[in-house]
């Protein structure tokens, strides 16, 4: 048994999955800005790496485990003022999910894992809100939210402090996964410890407001691909074990 990648695969091979008790993955990223040294698209490469290293893990375990193809335009008004971010209205993204699940359910799929590497308070919640749609409809969904405990204790230091957009977690992780993506200049950033968590508390909107003029915050120039690597490792660990409570009745 392998990862079926949807958008790869032809419909005669998910015709053949067993539907009925397989997850269905999606992963949900995000088109903003992530300092000067990383790619508008690093919470599409973290998050991909989610999906196929918790997927590989569900394989292991015998489940039929389907990715499909990322969601990578989202709520982002936190970074809305630079230059190429593409923030939508959340109701978009709420009407996409429900969609979604409507068309995993006419296919005979009851159980869908949503997992996000961006952490904006819109993005996540219009996730929670169509999440409630969807489960009252009959799927059963499992949303391992990074933001919260226990997922964000597990996800290294700097990342518990709040300070971790562009900083040393996503950096690590996109020096794992997209080497050639990262600019040089990262090893010149001076750190920047102001938390977004801190911000948002604190009823501020932006990354300006929070302190984070370039869109980055944490210590980028620490980063290492070898961590990158364990991170990976570790957030498809939480994906397992946030996917576990809907194999139950398997």
């Amino acid at each position: 048994m392998t990862v079926c990648w949807l958008a790869t695969a032809t419909y005669e091979e998910v015709a053949a999955l067993d539907r009925t008790h397989a997850v269905a993955i999606v992963p949900l990223g995000a088109t903003e800005a992530h300092g000067p040294h990383l790619p508008l698209s690093t919470d599409v490469i973290i998050v991909e790496a989610m999906a196929r290293a918790g997927a590989a893990r569900l394989v292991g375990r015998g489940v039929t485990a389907v990715v499909l193809p990322t969601v990578a335009l989202t709520p982002a008004p936190f970074a809305a003022a630079f230059p190429g971010t593409i923030d939508v209205r959340p109701a978009t993204l709420v009407a996409l999910l429900e969609d979604v699940a409507d068309a995993l359910a006419a296919q005979g799929f009851t159980r869908m894992a949503l997992i996000s590497a961006h952490l904006d308070p819109e993005h996540l919640g219009a996730v929670t809100e169509a999440i409630e749609t969807i489960r009252a409809d009959g799927m059963r969904v499992a949303f391992p939210n990074l933001a919260r405990r226990p997922w964000s204790e597990r996800l290294g230091e700097e990342f518990k402090t709040g300070a971790c957009h562009a900083g040393r977690f996503e950096t690590s992780i996109v020096m794992a996964e997209r080497p050639e993506l990262v600019r040089e200049l990262r090893t010149t950033l001076p750190p920047n410890p102001n938390s977004l968590s801190v911000a948002i508390r604190a009823g501020q909107h932006t990354f300006a407001e929070a302190g984070g003029p370039r869109a980055y915050f944490g210590w980028p120039a620490d980063a290492s691909a070898d961590e990158g690597c364990a991170l990976i490792d570790t957030l498809g660990a939480i994906l397992e074990e946030a996917a576990l409570p809907l194999l139950d009745d398997d």
